[in-house]
């Protein structure tokens, strides 16, 4: 959230994808519970308002994904004219089906790797709120950097890592 708030790009969702995540997360981490997923999206709206996309359903049936419970995110990024879908799983989102609409599927590090080249220092803002609001417990950089190195963004965590001081 921090990186979408910094402007260097425009965060788009559903609540089809809010929900996803949501009940994904769910499934990993019972400690959670649907009340503060539930809060953590509506927070997500309020400080993003126009991030939610609506009116892309229509657009789904025509679309061809090899997972087909996945056209939902593609409807909603040619609706909302997106160039990018960050996504883990790009396996389900082949250059094929996605350049006719001008889209392509970004791993979350690459996308993340890519902002840092195109603005570090908003990055490393963003990268260094996030660290601060991390409280229970507090998180110092080497933790930091090693648990988002363990969420997959290792590229990105290389490169924070040459801005420790600053995090």
């Amino acid at each position: 959230m921090w990186l979408a708030l910094s402007g260097l790009f425009r965060a788009r969702w559903t609540q089809e994808i809010h929900d996803e995540w949501k009940r994904n997360l769910l499934k990993n981490r019972p400690d959670l519970t649907v009340q503060q997923l539930d809060r953590t999206s509506e927070l997500m709206d309020i400080a993003i308002p126009d991030a939610c996309v609506c009116d892309y359903e229509e657009l789904i049936k025509a679309l061809t994904l090899p997972d087909i419970n996945d056209r939902h995110v593609l409807a909603a990024a040619i609706r909302c004219n997106a160039s990018v879908i960050v996504t883990f799983n790009q396996k389900d989102f082949p250059c094929l089906a996605l350049g006719p609409y001008g889209i392509e599927a970004q791993h979350p590090d690459e996308f993340v790797d890519n902002l840092i080249d195109l603005d570090s220092a908003a990055v490393i803002s963003a990268a260094r709120q996030q660290r601060n609001q991390l409280k229970t417990p507090p998180m110092d950089v080497s933790t930091y950097l090693d648990l988002l190195s363990r969420q997959g963004l290792v590229r990105s965590a290389k490169a924070l890592n040459d801005y420790r001081a600053m995090l």
